[in-house]
C-alpha cells in the first residue's frame, strides 16, 4: 500500500446496511419471500428537532430491521416531511442508500473525518436512550452515504 493509500480514518466493519423504499409492506414481501431476509421488525419514528444540514427538521419515517448474517437490513420509507430519504428518492428512485457503522466514540470520530471535510449531513443524539447518529457526506464517490451510529447504554449520551 502507497503512502497515498493509507487510510486517515479507520472505520470499523459494516454492520447495517440500508435501502430506501417507497413502500414498506411490499419492500418487507420482497424481501422476505425472495431472498428469506427477516423476520422484520417495524417501527414508526418521530425525527423532531433532527439536524440536516445543520437545520432542524422534524419528520416521520417508517423503519424495518431485520438480520441477515452479521449485517442488520433497514429499510426505511418516508412517511411525513421533506428529508434526506425523500431527497434520495426522488433523485435516484429507491435503492442503497447507507452502510452503518458503530462506533465507541461519536465525538472523536466526527473530529477526525471533518479533518477529510468529511462532515454530518443529518444527525440526532437521544441523551436519554445513550444513542446518536450521523450521516456523512460521503456520497461524493460511490453515491453511498456512512451512517456512524453510537449506543452508549441507557443514559449515558451526555450530548
Amino acid at each position: 500500500m502507497t503512502e497515498a493509500q493509507k487510510s486517515r480514518v479507520k472505520l470499523p466493519p459494516v454492520q447495517q446496511v440500508s435501502i430506501v423504499v417507497e413502500d414498506m409492506d411490499r419492500a418487507i414481501e420482497y424481501y422476505s419471500s425472495i431472498f428469506g431476509i427477516g423476520p422484520f421488525k417495524v417501527m414508526d419514528i418521530g425525527l423532531e428537532g433532527v439536524l440536516q444540514r445543520g437545520k432542524p427538521i422534524s419528520t416521520t419515517i417508517k423503519v424495518a430491521f431485520a438480520k441477515s448474517g452479521p449485517l442488520q437490513v433497514e429499510l426505511i420509507q418516508s412517511v411525513k416531511g421533506k428529508n434526506i430519504y425523500t431527497e434520495f428518492l426522488e433523485s435516484k428512485g429507491e435503492g442503497l442508500h447507507h452502510l452503518g457503522f458503530q462506533v465507541d466514540d461519536m465525538d472523536a470520530m466526527l473530529a477526525e473525518l471533518a479533518k477529510e471535510d468529511i462532515k454530518p449531513v443529518f444527525q440526532k443524539c437521544y441523551p436519554d436512550l445513550g444513542t446518536a447518529f450521523a450521516y456523512l457526506n460521503s456520497d461524493k464517490i460511490g453515491g453511498v452515504i456512512f451512517e456512524l451510529i453510537e449506543s452508549r447504554g441507557k443514559g449515558r449520551a451526555e450530548r
